[in-house]
C-alpha cells in the first residue's frame, strides 16, 4: 500500500482528490461500476496499467473505503473486487468527467485501445437525461456488446421512478451497466456503430434522427423501446 498523500487543504474538492486523484483510480471505478471483477479481468480491461500499479491502487481504494475484496463461493472460489456504496456514488462524477472529455474523441488515434463497454456510461447519462421509463437497454457495437440500466443513477441517489415489472432495472445496488448481453431479456436493444454512439451520447444526434437515417436500430415492443424509437 502506498503512503497516504494529501493536499492538506480543508476543501471538499481537495479531499476528494486525496482519494481518487491518482492515475488509474477513476478508471478502476469505471470498470467496477459494472459489478464485481476479478483482478485478471480488471487488468485485461485497463490496457497500459502495470500489475504493480493496479495492485497498489486497489489496496489504496480499499483503505479509503471505495472498494472491498471478497472470495466467491465454490465452485468459483476466486477473489473479486467491488465498489462500496461510497465508491458507487462516483457514478455521476465519471459521467460528468466523460461529458467534459467527449470533445477530445474527435479522432481515434492508432494507439488507442477500445472496449465496447467504455461507451456505456456516456450513453446511460444521455438516455437518463432524456427521461422515459426505467429499464434495461442492450447495446451492440462492432466492438462488442454491453447493457445499461436506465434509472440506475436515480436509484443510487434514491430519486426517480421505480418500476416493479422491469426484469433488472433494479435496486440501488444494481450495477448501472454491464459488459456483454443483458443477463435477462432486455426492455430494448440498440444496434449502432461507435461513431453514432458517441454522437447520441454527446447529444449531437437524437435517437429518432438516428433511426430515420438508418444509423440506429431499436428492437423491442416495450414502452421503453417505443420511446427510444420516437424520442
Amino acid at each position: 500500500m502506498s503512503p497516504r498523500r494529501s493536499y492538506d487543504q480543508y476543501c471538499p474538492a481537495a479531499r476528494a482528490l486525496d482519494a481518487v486523484g491518482d492515475r488509474w483510480t477513476l478508471l478502476i471505478v469505471r470498470e467496477l461500476l459494472a459489478g464485481p471483477r476479478r483482478y485478471t479481468d480488471l487488468h485485461a480491461d485497463l490496457p497500459g496499467v502495470s500489475t504493480d500499479v493496479l495492485a497498489s491502487r486497489l489496496r489504496d481504494m480499499e483503505r479509503d473505503g471505495l472498494t472491498t475484496r471478497r472470495r466467491l463461493a465454490p465452485p468459483g472460489a476466486a477473489y473479486v473486487y467491488e465498489l462500496t456504496r461510497r465508491g458507487r456514488e462516483l457514478l455521476p462524477v465519471l459521467q460528468a468527467l466523460g461529458e467534459w472529455g467527449a470533445p477530445a474523441l474527435e479522432e481515434r488515434r492508432s494507439t488507442d485501445a477500445v472496449r465496447a463497454h467504455w461507451f456505456a456510461l456516456p450513453l446511460l447519462r444521455r438516455l437518463e437525461a432524456l427521461g422515459g421509463d426505467p429499464g434495461v437497454v442492450e447495446v451492440r457495437l462492432e466492438e462488442g456488446e454491453f447493457h445499461v440500466r436506465v434509472g440506475a443513477s436515480e436509484s443510487l441517489s434514491g430519486t426517480g421512478k421505480r418500476r416493479s415489472d422491469s426484469a433488472d432495472s433494479g435496486s440501488a445496488d444494481s450495477p448501472p451497466y454491464g459488459e456483454g448481453p443483458a443477463p435477462q431479456t432486455p426492455d430494448a436493444r440498440l444496434r449502432l456503430d461507435a461513431e453514432t454512439c458517441i454522437a447520441v451520447s454527446e447529444g449531437t444526434l437524437t435517437l429518432s434522427d438516428g433511426v430515420r437515417e438508418g444509423r440506429v436500430e431499436v428492437l423491442g415492443d416495450s414502452a421503453l423501446a417505443k420511446w427510444l424509437r420516437e424520442g
